[in-house]
């Protein structure tokens, strides 16, 4: 059986017309809209549903207020479909552990060729008479993985590795893991991580991007536009991935991230103790100005360089 990864996500929101705005501030494409639902696109077909939280037929919520309802796994084909229908209703669901519908489709995401920065490191010159991009905004590639709190930390990962194929990458022993949906993949599709509250909610969705100056870029944008930083930019010494996190106001929070490891069957998951300088490798609190290109309420220089300094006569 082979998972590609998030084909479709549905937020259960109060607030259309913000969520609107919100979503293509961060670079997505409106697909549909009507009065109680929005539609939207990543570059490859990946959907985000934002239907109002009234909507006849909604999934149910985790917790109360705006959040995600539903995630839809893609698989390569009928075939694949077929061998996890013992598991699934007739609409192709089924409920977690945590109570979080889930549905599986045959893809619909497309298949892309995009251009991305090279990296020059001491032994690999990828970048040749070329800079690196800058980005004014980001447009995302897809929806990269999703994490939740879970009630059962234990029980969630079994559900997900012995009825659908996912695999561990990582773990936080008794609190939490990091799982990839196939054995070939990126380093996390579904993080699950417990509470001491054993409580379900929705933690972050993340959308990849192109590269670090994309999660810069995108980051950057979306502070202009006046959307508030939770933490971000910064480095996950776990997934090696680039993050730049923001609250969301279709729930919790929503990440650009880039350059995960990748993986294969030859990777022995670790284990690791939660902590600061397991999150991060370095983060910026309270994010960039998008103006400034300064740390938030750190004043940024005048004039046209930054070596420009005030002269007194």
């Amino acid at each position: 059986m082979s998972i590609l990864g998030i084909d479709q996500i549905t937020y259960g929101v109060d607030d259309l017309a913000t969520c609107k705005r919100f979503f293509l501030d961060w670079g997505l494409a409106l697909a549909e809209e009507a009065s109680d639902q929005l539609v939207f696109e990543t570059l490859n077909g990946c959907r985000v549903v934002v239907a109002h939280m009234n909507q006849l037929g909604l999934p149910p919520a985790l917790e109360a207020g705006p959040t995600l309802r539903e995630v839809v796994w893609g698989v390569a084909n009928q075939a694949d479909l077929d061998r996890i229908a013992p598991h699934l209703n007739s609409e192709g669901r089924c409920i977690d552990p945590n109570g979080l519908t889930i549905r599986f489709q045959v893809t619909q995401k497309r298949e892309l060729n995009i251009a991305s920065a090279g990296f020059n490191t001491w032994q690999h010159k990828g970048r040749i008479n070329a800079p690196s991009p800058a980005y004014e905004r980001a447009t995302p590639i897809e929806v990269g993985h999703v994490v939740f709190f879970v009630k059962d930390v234990a029980a969630c990962e079994r559900f997900y590795v012995e009825r659908f194929g996912f695999v561990a990458s990582d773990h936080y022993p008794g609190r939490g893991a990091f799982l990839r949906c196939a054995v070939d993949g990126g380093h996390h599709d579904l993080f699950l991580l417990q509470r001491p509250a054993a409580d379900a909610a929705l933690n972050h969705v993340a959308f990849t991007v192109r590269d670090i100056h994309e999660v810069f870029g995108g980051g950057l944008h979306i502070s202009r536009c006046g959307w508030d930083t939770q933490l971000g930019p910064g480095r996950h010494p776990i997934s090696s991935a680039y993050f730049w996190y923001f609250k969301c106001p279709a729930g919790a929070l929503i990440e650009y991230c880039a350059d995960e490891d990748q993986l294969t069957a030859d990777w022995q998951p670790r284990e690791f103790e939660p902590g600061p300088t397991v999150f991060a490798e370095w983060a910026i609190d309270g994010g960039l100005d998008g103006h400034t290109r300064r740390q938030k309420n750190v004043e940024g220089p005048k004039g046209q360089f930054i070596t420009d300094r005030k002269t007194t006569s």
